[in-house]
């Protein structure tokens, strides 16, 4: 499993026109899903994500999570995560998982980021062609894979 987190000032993600998830203070997550990941990938990635301390404290030293600040989130798949460009100029998606396997994980991944933050949290539209804006604050953006734990 594979995230890509960004500190927002504000984000959204408009689907045919229809703004479906819009927040101000947070962080927008991009997530892709392979055929190998578990409800262990996520559960650690969930609590990783929750308690990254990417915001600023009282002297903008970042210390502070998103759990600290009630930030808000909105949480996007993006199968194109797992993008192969070793062969070629078009990249290959084959480690990306199909719908069957990636949809189950990610209504997981979203069940388990509520829990861990207590709160909603907005989402995209699994599969859809949705137009994403977002305002990165720092900018701060943090990749995480959950197959390289560092």
């Amino acid at each position: 499993m594979k995230a890509v987190i960004q500190r927002v000032s504000e984000a959204s993600v408009t689907i045919e026109g229809v703004k479906v998830a819009n927040i101000q203070k947070g962080v927008l997550v991009l997530v892709g899903f392979e055929d190998e990941d578990y409800q262990e990938d996520i559960n650690w990635l969930t609590v990783k994500i929750a308690n990254l301390r990417i915001f600023g404290d009282e002297n903008d030293v970042m210390n502070l999570s998103l759990k600290d600040v009630d930030g808000d989130m909105i949480i996007v798949s993006q199968f194109t995560l797992h993008a192969s460009t070793k062969k070629g100029n078009r990249p290959s998606y084959l480690k990306a998982s199909k719908a069957d396997i990636a949809i189950p994980l990610y209504e997981s991944f979203i069940q388990q980021m509520e829990t861990e933050l207590s709160k909603k949290v907005q989402t995209g539209q699994f599969g859809a062609d949705m137009k994403v804006a977002l305002l990165n604050d720092g900018p701060v953006t943090i990749i995480i894979d959950t197959k390289n734990k560092e």
